[in-house]
């Protein structure tokens, strides 16, 4: 029986709180996404059993429905007509769903829209940073050497300019000129500026005194390096003067009057505002520091929080406990522990991401970032991957607690500052309890990472016209039937091993969720159409292709497993949405080679999507 898509739309709206629940929603290729105004509105067992929807769930703030492909977009028609909404698009949800998240996920996520392009460039250096300091430090006669000089300048470029980086990127994110984020992250390392890295080792630290109404207001002539909190604060304020100044300024004089005033304000109210402020925080931080790790209990505390100072750049500051520490005579660094604890933990935080995430994207930054933070930098694992994902961060800081604690009561110490995690073993006078924090450490994180962390169900992809193709010769391929029922029989799509749909390996096919059918192992890299009938959509990554049958079939063809995130390359579409198609009609070629140099299973999906509609539903070669 036909689903009446009029009445599936209507359940669903009465099941979600009505129309004045609803903020936002669209649909793509399977799925119907709504943004919600409030959840406890939904009821959810309900929404289940409504005829047409084959499964939910939540993702990023959205409610999205697994209707099928061929239906969704029939049923979305019937939602909007129902609900008076205007049709929308995927981003528009996106967005309304983000403007409803809670204020520290938004901050999360704006942090992590950041750092995202900057990755490659804090990763390479994160790596070769700590390659270098350990050459240095089993080689003490490599340290003298030009190569070393050279290595360590081209290591520390990534991160001596972090602001300028972060800022311009900051500046993208907020919707600002990126140029004038870039002077904004210059200014706040300028050269006539005392570096940041240095400023504790100073017995006076420079100010300038600006006379304002006869107020006297005075400010550290110190720079940032290293920090990244104040910098995306500072571009945050500058993205919104600007904005501002646009709206108000006469055409005329927009050219020069906003830069100008953008600039000189910002960087005024970063010095004086912004800046003071994160240098009290340093203070009250470093102050703390030294209370703390004076018990073991006070070390599991900083062994926790030391990732959030590394988050707010205030890290660096700890160098002065450790020379404090060794000025005394016979002084151990007892500080170096509990950082090494705490950095290792965020390596196996980040390390257990890199092994569990099927996202070959997310792979790729993982691996390389978790082994930089093996080596002691750890800002790479950081932002590009705890605090984005956050939940490996947290059990990163849990990770950092139980080894710094151990490292208290074990009495491990250094004989130097500077190094942390593996090239620690240079300094540290207990290898064998240091191994056995940072097993603890690193342990501990990585398996509370693993159980923790959940990646996100790969989207399917965006049901769109593909883009006109030239003509073709027509090439028909007769393949046997793997799917049959009393709607009609599909045939195989591409040449193949056929399998059962339960062995693809991606979870929402083998459950048959968006329908039920067969996997094919190609061998060939073209598919052909397995029925006669109307393309109804076309993936936008061309990765994907629905045809509406006979009898009211919906057949979904879905190359490869993830390929959504290849983007179209290595596929071109024969067809476009509107086309008759006849059994047997070439209408893909894929790219085998990129499939599996991107990382992906190339396993040919062919569903179909209503088999529910069905009787007597039969898959396998040859039923």
């Amino acid at each position: 029986m036909a689903l009446d898509y009029r009445k599936c739309a209507e359940q669903i709206v009465s099941h979600i709180g009505g129309r004045e629940n609803i903020v936002q929603a669209a649909h793509c290729a399977t799925r119907l996404r709504l943004v919600i105004k409030d959840n406890g509105k939904v009821d959810k067992k309900a929404l289940e059993n409504v005829d047409g929807v084959k499964g939910m769930f939540e993702n990023n703030g959205q409610l999205q429905l697994i209707i099928g492909t061929g239906t969704v977009n029939k049923v979305y028609a019937e939602f909007l007509s129902v609900t008076g909404m205007t049709e929308a698009t995927k981003d528009d949800v996106k967005a309304a769903a983000a403007a409803g998240q809670p204020i520290w996920k938004r901050i999360l996520k704006a942090i992590g829209d950041v750092f995202v392009p900057i990755l490659p460039a804090i990763v390479a250096s994160g790596l070769m940073m700590g390659f270098v300091e350990a050459m240095g430090k089993v080689y003490p006669e490599f340290a003298s050497t030009s190569w070393y000089d050279f290595l360590d300048m081209v290591a520390n470029t990534a991160f001596a300019y972090l602001p300028v980086i972060v800022a311009i990127s900051a500046a993208r994110v907020f919707g600002g000129n990126m140029f004038l984020g870039a002077v904004i992250g210059l200014a706040m390392i300028h050269a006539n500026l005392v570096n940041a890295w240095v400023v504790g080792t100073l017995a006076e630290i420079p100010k300038w005194d600006f006379n304002i109404f006869n107020f006297i207001v005075s400010v550290n002539k110190v720079g940032y390096q290293g920090h990244v909190i104040p910098v995306i604060i500072a571009v945050w304020l500058m993205c919104a003067i600007e904005k501002w100044l646009h709206k108000h300024t006469p055409e005329m004089i927009d050219l020069f009057v906003v830069p100008f005033t953008t600039v000189l304000v910002t960087t005024f109210l970063t010095f004086t505002i912004i800046g003071p402020i994160f240098s009290q925080l340093e203070t009250w931080v470093l102050e703390g520091a030294k209370i703390l790790v004076k018990n073991p209990i006070g070390s599991g505390v900083m062994g926790a929080i030391y990732p959030w100072t590394v988050v707010m750049g205030l890290h660096h500051m700890y160098n002065v406990i450790e020379a404090g520490m060794l000025s005394v005579e016979g002084g151990l660094n007892t500080w170096m522990p509990i950082a090494s604890a705490a950095n290792f933990a965020q390596f196996g935080a980040c390390l257990a991401v890199g092994f569990k995430a099927r996202n070959n994207r997310t792979k790729v930054v993982a691996i390389p970032s978790s082994l930089s933070a093996a080596l002691g930098i750890t800002e790479p694992a950081i932002f590009g991957i705890n605090l984005r994902f956050f939940k490996p961060i947290i059990a990163g800081m849990i990770g950092g607690t139980i080894g710094a604690i151990y490292g208290a009561f074990s009495g491990i110490g250094a004989a130097a500052y500077g190094v942390t995690g593996i090239p620690g073993y240079l300094t540290i006078q207990q290898p064998v309890q240091y191994t056995i924090l940072l097993a603890i450490s690193g342990g501990i994180a990585f398996v509370l990472s693993w159980i923790l962390w959940k990646e996100e169900e790969p989207e399917a992809a965006e049901a769109a016209p593909a883009p006109a193709v030239e003509e073709i010769p027509e090439k028909f391929v007769e393949f046997g039937t793997v799917i049959s029922s009393s709607g009609g029989e599909i045939a195989q799509c591409t040449e193949g091993k056929i399998i059962p749909y339960t062995e693809i390996p991606d979870p929402t096919f083998a459950a048959g969720t968006l329908g039920q059918g067969v996997g094919i192992q190609p061998e060939d890299e073209y598919v052909y159409a397995p029925i006669d009938g109307e393309i109804s959509s076309v993936a936008e990554s061309k990765h994907a292709i629905g045809i509406s049958g006979e009898n009211d079939m919906e057949v979904l063809i879905h190359v490869g497993v993830d390929t959504v995130e290849m983007k179209g390359d290595g596929f071109e579409d024969f067809v476009k949405e509107g086309d008759k198609v006849k059994k047997g009609q070439k209408i893909m070629k894929f790219d085998r080679e990129k499939i599996k140099a991107a990382g992906h299973p190339d396993t040919v999906v062919l569903l179909l999507t209503n088999s529910d509609d069905y009787q007597d539903v039969k898959f396998g070669a040859n039923v």
